[in-house]
């Protein structure tokens, strides 16, 4: 059976995400890795933005990709050196003061912001299948990720100003993307981030690397969790629209679990499968869906 071009731009957007959100789902395991070799948090994030930025520098250069100029360069910096350096911080910030499952929680409220910011700002009305979508890959979230809900007054704040400063950054680059691409877009935000990582580093000092393991995460940080993840997600973006693509993003933590699981040794109990088995449905819903992007 054939399919049409729409049905085709939604299916390889949707694999874009999926393999995005591998990518980001992978980086807690590479993350305890790297922590357990001393690499600190700083000079993790360091590493992580300044190989990944410094390897697409290096094939714009060799494929003569032009530089994003003017106020697209100025939105890509802030992206990156305001929008992914607020939203780390608000989030590991967010870890002091609340548990890790409800910190975690209040970070994926992000698709059902985004979807709801996109409407507003296209002025388009939400229909049903989209927001039973959404609130039901939240749901499955909220199995997924488990543990103890508990948690400060503080650390909820900032769980949700994680979301929100995602949110903000992803549509931000919804409208920025399609006019830079995807490999210059991502390679200003991640230099512009570990400029901003850089200086953080430079005033504490650095607790680097020392060991080839330590360095071996680093490295899958650097590739598959920014480089294939950033990239992957704004070509998924450019054809699906940011709600949708936001939606399909809530498998990164179904990656997280099933990694855990394999590579870690951690336990998954049965609400995770439930909770995995949710969003996996949500996102078949919306991969299958033909409605137009948001």
């Amino acid at each position: 059976m054939a399919v049409d071009p729409a049905g085709r731009a939604r299916l390889a957007g949707s694999i874009c995400i999926v393999a995005s959100a591998a990518g980001f789902g992978a980086m807690p395991i590479f993350g305890k890795l790297a922590y357990a070799e001393g690499v600190d948090l700083p000079s993790l994030l360091f590493l992580r933005f300044a190989l990944a930025g410094g390897l697409l520098a290096v094939v714009m250069q060799m494929r003569a990709l032009p530089w994003p100029r003017g106020s697209n360069l100025l939105l890509l910096i802030a992206m990156g050196g305001l929008g992914y350096v607020g939203q780390s911080f608000c989030y590991f910030a967010a870890l002091q003061h609340a548990s890790a499952g409800l910190t975690a929680l209040l970070l994926y409220l992000y698709p059902a912001i985004v979807t709801v910011l996109s409407a507003l700002l296209a002025r388009r009305r939400l229909s049903l299948p989209r927001m039973l979508a959404v609130a039901t890959a939240l749901l499955g979230t909220g199995l997924a990720v488990g543990g103890s809900l508990d948690g400060s007054v503080l650390g909820i704040l900032l769980g949700v100003g994680a979301a929100l400063i995602y949110s903000l950054y992803i549509l931000v680059g919804e409208r920025v993307t399609p006019v830079t691409g995807a490999m210059p877009s991502a390679t200003v935000i991640m230099l512009s981030a570990a400029m901003v990582y850089g200086l953080i580093v430079f005033w504490q000092g650095p607790a680097f690397p020392y060991s080839s393991t330590a360095w071996a995460a680093v490295g899958g940080i650097a590739l598959f969790s920014t480089v294939v993840a950033i990239i992957a997600f704004f070509a998924g973006m450019a054809r699906l629209g940011a709600a949708d693509a936001a939606t399909l993003s809530t498998l990164e933590p179904v990656v997280t679990v099933v990694l855990a699981a394999l590579f870690l040794g951690e336990a998954v109990g049965g609400w995770q499968l439930a909770g995995g088995a949710i969003i996996l449905a949500a996102v078949i819903v919306l991969a299958r869906s033909g409605e137009a992007t948001a």
